[in-house]
């Protein structure tokens, strides 16, 4: 396995967490294998929770002072560890995600939150929550505009989305809301931050026609999938399931527009919409 990733333990409570993990593993001179044996998980989960892309569960901090030797500091600092801005079923991957040097997403009926833009998250947020103060809404579109600056680096991650097409034809916030999403996504393919493909109603049945994927790759953890429902979420490292679901998403790109002529697609969208908003 590769060698852990030195982690900055001031940048956040599961980083800190991690990189305690990790030293009290190494002062009892135990591999993470060792470790996992006795925590009744993999070594590659250990290695997982020191690199920061999964959490430590409140029912296991009290197993792993018990290990290591720790005296309770586990236990005291998992929920503050475990904090996130995100709702509970997405908030362990969204701290994967912001690790991951390449993420592969095949979404159904919505943008990529990756790759949405302001006006679009809070059509989402308030088609989720109808009845939820505006407040609400504002604090869930923050937190989702806080993830698209992973784009912001130039070159990491790479970030591949099969898009639906009935995710561009359904007009969430209006055609103006619309207009405006397609053109981010199109600027974004311009500048090489994204490679999106438009998977057409031409296709006809595909591979992944039951729900979306996201597929993630880290420089010093496996792989991971990631699958989501209605309220629901499921982060797998299982190297079989992985497996299957790269495969799927290979079928899924094999289906799709090329790059050029999705991008083409996205844009002609952007403009029907454009002119639908102003006649």
């Amino acid at each position: 396995m590769p060698g852990p990733k030195d982690l900055d333990p001031s940048s956040s409570p599961r980083a800190l967490l991690g990189a305690e993990l990790r030293h009290a593993r190494e002062k009892k001179g135990l591999s993470q294998e060792a470790l996992g044996l006795k925590l009744f998980v993999s070594g590659t989960f250990v290695g997982q929770l020191e690199a920061g892309t999964r959490r430590l569960r409140p029912d296991m901090a009290p197993l792993v002072d018990e290990v290591l030797g720790t005296n309770g500091f586990f236990e005291r600092n998992c929920e503050a560890a475990n904090k996130s801005r995100y709702p509970e079923h997405f908030a362990e991957a969204a701290e994967a995600e912001a690790q991951a040097t390449a993420i592969r997403q095949y979404a159904t009926l919505l943008i990529p939150g990756l790759l949405q833009t302001p006006g679009y998250a809070r059509a989402v947020c308030r088609a989720y929550q109808p009845t939820a103060p505006e407040e609400k809404i504002e604090e869930l579109v923050a937190a989702r505009m806080e993830r698209t600056r992973l784009l912001d680096n130039p070159t990491e991650p790479l970030l591949w989305a099969v898009i639906d097409e009935a995710a561009l034809r359904r007009v969430t916030g209006g055609p103006e809301v619309m207009a405006e999403a397609l053109r981010h996504i199109a600027d974004l393919c311009r500048r090489g931050r994204a490679i999106v493909q438009v998977l057409p109603f031409g296709a006809g049945a595909h591979a992944a026609m039951e729900g979306s994927i996201k597929l993630m790759d880290f420089e010093d953890a496996p792989p991971m999938v990631y699958f989501e429902g209605v309220g629901t979420g499921r982060l797998e490292d299982d190297p079989a399931t992985v497996k299957h679901q790269r495969f799927t998403y290979e079928l899924l790109t094999a289906c799709a527009l090329s790059p050029q002529k999705s991008l083409a697609l996205i844009e002609t969208m952007a403009q029907d919409y454009a002119h639908e908003e102003h006649p």
